[in-house]
């Protein structure tokens, strides 16, 4: 496994002209029948989303290993994948699964412990630009916008964060959202609904208005 994920040195430009020749169906197809090339090509295609999404859930200092975890399982189980049109669903599914495996183990590990307890860096979070509308010495507000948002995210239960990094942060549709989650679309749209409501109240408190 190893090997497979040690291209991700290999350029965006080197993985576009790389998969350019092959639809992401055919690549699928020929990871099912072993290819491991074509499953890098796929790795580099979805890491970053597989990884920004771990980003916003798990602990920071585990998060190379949570990720090498989703294609570790994603290359087993891609021969039964049997609707392999519906394969970005199936990888975030896998992501939500580890994630949450991820926070069942903490939990037994800690007295008080949750998926959101992580150190911060300097990753960018594409939310922060929608939380800022100061225009003065933007790098600093950048970096505390980005602070606020992890804190807020910290502030919400593991479901209402999740359901708001997906479709919030990474665009997701919610009847998409639900096959990830395997809940109903009400559910998702209830969960939408609490999570954005706390989570802008936590930005209240704290002085900023969207």
């Amino acid at each position: 496994m190893i090997e497979i994920l040690a291209s991700e040195q290999a350029s965006t430009i080197d993985t576009e002209l790389a998969t350019g020749a092959k639809t992401e169906q055919e690549l699928i197809r020929l990871c099912q029948q072993g290819d491991r090339h074509s499953f890098r090509l796929l790795y580099q295609r979805y890491q970053q989303r597989v990884r920004s999404t771990l980003y916003q859930l798990c602990d920071q200092p585990l998060l190379d290993d949570l990720v090498q975890e989703v294609f570790l399982r994603a290359w087993k189980g891609l021969p039964k994948l049997r609707k392999t049109k519906y394969f970005s669903t199936w990888l975030y599914r896998i992501s939500w699964n580890v994630a949450t495996d991820h926070r069942r183990k903490l939990a037994k590990g800690r007295d008080r412990s949750n998926c959101g307890e992580k150190s911060y860096d300097k990753d960018e979070l594409d939310y922060a630009n929608d939380l800022s509308k100061v225009q003065d010495t933007p790098d600093l507000m950048h970096l505390h916008y980005q602070d606020l948002v992890q804190r807020g995210l910290n502030n919400l239960s593991f479901e209402h964060r999740a359901v708001l990094v997906l479709h919030d942060l990474e665009d997701i549709p919610q009847k998409q959202i639900a096959n990830i989650l395997d809940v109903p679309v009400g559910t998702v749209k209830s969960r939408l609904f609490h999570a954005r409501n706390s989570f802008k109240k936590f930005l209240d408190q704290k002085g900023i208005s969207l």
